[in-house]
């Protein structure tokens, strides 16, 4: 084994999307447990962006600093101990902030094996999305006898999060733009608007017994408005403990929720909508993008 030069988005300075550029680096042999990828494909994420921003000082990493939580990509090498794959192998999982290259380091234990029946823009962008929105659902034990609410219900996360809430058998109600609501309704989704009165509009789905909230604090008010206890709302937006509501999602990854979640994909169980694919040397348009919002499912960089 040997390093191999790469090319990697790096940011030297929090700000907008133009303090990202493509440079070049060197990425390094895999120590012992880890394994080196060749990128096919990275999923980018509102976390991704409000940690470049600075919005969020507790996750500030170190400068400069890559970006990107989760790709797709075959193996190049391994580091010592590790058993699970080999040179050559088709993954897909998390990498700890610098995605969107060329080639990445990550643990082993973050990844899990890609079939050849999902395509590489898919594995790319399910990973952190999927896993939060698993989680989301899980916490919140629904059945056949809820109505949740599932707010951003067509982003990232929230298409996913509602797929999965609607796969438990529980009525699943979405809020999204009106030019997303046809799409939620062909999914088994409730659309539901944004905009004025909200409130009084989702009174007339009562009793409301869940909320996964994907877009913040107006959505958790709003479960507690509607007399949601706190331990069924869910949030991956809001502030956990100023409302007492829980806040799963954004954990460890599990390759075996990994796993569970391609294979639906390839039976045509859970849909991953792309709303559009950038080359890696666009990576600025594509987080201009996704931070204009209202965006339909993943934004995924091709490498």
């Amino acid at each position: 084994m040997s390093a191999v030069a790469a090319r990697a988005v790096r940011y030297s300075s929090f700000g907008p999307a133009s303090v990202l550029q493509v440079t070049e680096v060197e990425i390094a042999d895999p120590a012992p447990g880890k394994v080196r990828i060749a990128v096919r494909a990275a999923g980018i994420n509102p976390s991704d962006y409000k940690t470049r921003n600075g919005s969020k000082p507790e996750w500030n990493p170190k400068l400069p600093a890559g970006i990107g939580r989760e790709m797709a990509g075959i193996v190049d090498a391994i580091g010592e101990g590790v058993s699970q794959f080999a040179v050559g192998d088709e993954v897909f999982g998390l990498v700890a902030g610098s995605a969107v290259a060329e080639y990445v380091l990550t643990n082993a234990a973050n990844l899990a094996r890609k079939s050849a029946a999902l395509d590489w823009v898919t594995a790319g962008g399910i990973s952190l999305a999927g896993q939060t929105a698993f989680n989301s659902v899980a916490s919140i034990s629904l059945s056949a006898t809820d109505t949740v609410l599932v707010s951003a219900a067509a982003g990232g996360v929230g298409v996913l999060a509602s797929q999965l809430a609607l796969r438990t058998g529980a009525r699943v109600l979405g809020t999204a733009s009106a030019t997303n609501h046809d799409f939620l309704e062909s999914l088994g989704v409730a659309p539901v608007a944004y905009g004025p009165d909200l409130l009084a509009r989702l009174t007339e789905f009562a009793p409301i017994t869940a909320v996964l909230d994907n877009h913040g604090a107006e959505t958790v008010e709003l479960g507690l408005a509607l007399g949601v206890p706190l331990d069924r709302i869910n949030t991956i937006a809001a502030d956990v403990e100023h409302y007492g509501v829980k806040g799963q999602g954004r954990g460890p990854i599990d390759p075996h929720t990994l796993a569970l979640l391609a294979d639906l994909v390839v039976a045509g169980e859970l849909i991953v909508p792309i709303e559009k694919t950038y080359p890696l040397d666009e990576v600025v348009a594509a987080f201009e993008h996704l931070e204009d919002g209202h965006t339909r499912g993943k934004i995924v960089i091709v490498v």
